[in-house]
């Protein structure tokens, strides 16, 4: 009886740390940041090994600007889960804020071992890419978002911007065509500044 009793108190807290955080992204997601770091912290409370948890509130502590403590957080989500795709960009995306570009690739790359279509990941590496100057790496980043999505906007708005930095104008500058067709506005002015100018 008692062993019983112990089993189904155990299959509980499993199943209420998953409906705190399950309640914690609901809440995460319409910007209840104090309310969903209430329930992921109690989630973990309850399960040290609750790796969504630490991500989530990695995340909301990033979205602070608590780098440090997120950057923590997504260290024992990565612990706990080492084929945690998500987890990896989000630190990488730390590591970008404080310059740490290298730091930065080397996340991404390692969500992109877990998952080869993570197209965010493959649009941040490029943008590392961008600060160390290593353009022909970074366009090729922007190459396999445009593969994966041709629809993706930013990744031909990136591009168009690498091929021009790289000497590549024409290209380039079809590149943020594409970007301003596919609704980027922004491409235009790009456009107005940078290739116009050369055709005079």
């Amino acid at each position: 009886m008692f062993l019983v009793v112990g089993f189904h108190s155990h299959a509980t807290i499993d199943n209420t740390a998953s409906s705190l955080i399950e309640e914690g992204i609901n809440h995460f997601q319409m910007k209840d940041f104090v309310e969903a770091l209430f329930k992921f912290n109690k989630a973990i409370e309850l399960d040290e090994k609750a790796d969504q948890a630490y991500y989530m509130r990695g995340r909301i502590k990033a979205h602070f600007e608590d780098r440090h403590g997120a950057m923590k957080d997504f260290n024992e989500a990565l612990n706990l889960n080492s084929k945690f795709a998500d987890a990896y960009f989000e630190r990488g995306k730390v590591k970008f804020m404080l310059q740490d570009y290298y730091g930065a690739i080397d996340d991404y790359t390692s969500a992109l071992q877990v998952d080869q279509a993570h197209e965010k990941a493959l649009y941040h590496r490029g943008q590392a890419k961008l600060q160390l100057d290593a353009y022909e790496d970074a366009i090729n980043d922007c190459s396999k978002i445009i593969e994966i999505n041709d629809k993706n906007l930013d990744a031909y708005y990136l591009r168009g911007i690498l091929r021009i930095e790289a000497g590549l104008t024409e290209s380039g500058c079809l590149d943020l065509s594409k970007a301003g067709e596919l609704g980027d506005i922004k491409a235009y002015e790009v456009i107005k500044e940078k290739c116009n100018q050369r055709c005079n």
